[in-house]
């Protein structure tokens, strides 16, 4: 049996930036190499998406007037059927622009009022100074068992605050996290990843490109499904020589 995916990349051309596009790379990647055929499905303005033939969604970010071409379209085409998806359980990862759009809403330093989607219980802020730096957060074991540490770069103007039906991805280690304040970054719903780490982050953290991998091939395939274990020495080692040596900086 040749297990099959389809993943929704949502504004390729207008939600791209810092290396974004590199995630679905790397997610039909980690899946060629493991004999699992993984098909890209573009949704730009005006497509029609039927979201129950969709196993993985990726939204990258972009910049806040890219943002604004789309999020009308993203709220009024895409919003209610994405929003009843992610509440049955679809895999999502969310960066920067299009986390904050799965949002309540993203209120921008310039007093322009962008509403999401409502599927995450989060609310975005723009503020003057932008949070700009490498980050290395510690996964929230509540979601991740055993947890663990990703890496990523962070480049955002708005602060996203969490409410109570979501739970943080992370503790930020190194770096300001959702808005600079609490340490939160991050937030995740059912299957659902939001988050602030560009980079492109999966090269970067093939744990969390294999945990959306497997968690979308237990909802279609069942709970039973394993994956093929890879080589990924290199990929663990460039990592952790990040991670220490931002924590060392921090000291």
């Amino acid at each position: 049996m040749i297990w099959q995916l389809r993943l929704a990349h949502l504004y390729p051309d207008h939600m791209n930036i810092y290396g974004d596009r590199g995630n679905v790379i790397t997610l039909q990647q980690r899946c060629r190499w493991r004999g699992i055929a993984c098909a890209i499905v573009p949704v730009g303005p005006g497509a029609t998406v039927d979201w129950s033939s969709i196993d993985i969604a990726f939204f990258g970010g972009g910049q806040d007037s890219g943002q604004a071409l789309i999020a009308a379209d993203f709220l009024e085409r895409q919003g209610p059927a994405l929003r009843t998806a992610i509440d049955d359980g679809l895999v999502v990862l969310a960066i920067c622009g299009g986390y904050q759009l799965l949002g309540h809403y993203f209120l921008t330093h310039t007093g322009q009022r962008l509403p999401g989607i409502s599927a995450l219980d989060v609310y975005t802020v723009g503020g003057k100074e932008r949070l700009i730096g490498n980050v290395v957060v510690e996964t929230n074991p509540d979601v991740f068992r055993p947890a663990f540490r990703l890496v990523g770069f962070e480049n955002h103007s708005g602060r996203t605050f969490l409410g109570a039906g979501v739970r943080p991805l992370g503790r930020a280690l190194v770096g300001r996290g959702n808005n600079g304040e609490d340490r939160t970054e991050g937030a995740v719903y059912r299957n659902t990843i939001g988050c602030y780490l560009h980079g492109s982050l999966l090269p970067k953290n093939p744990q969390l490109a294999d945990h959306l991998i497997v968690t979308a091939l237990r909802r279609r395939y069942g709970d039973a499904v394993a994956l093929a274990p890879l080589d990924d020495a290199l990929e663990l080692k460039a990592q952790r020589v990040m991670i220490e040596r931002m924590l060392r900086m921090r000291q």
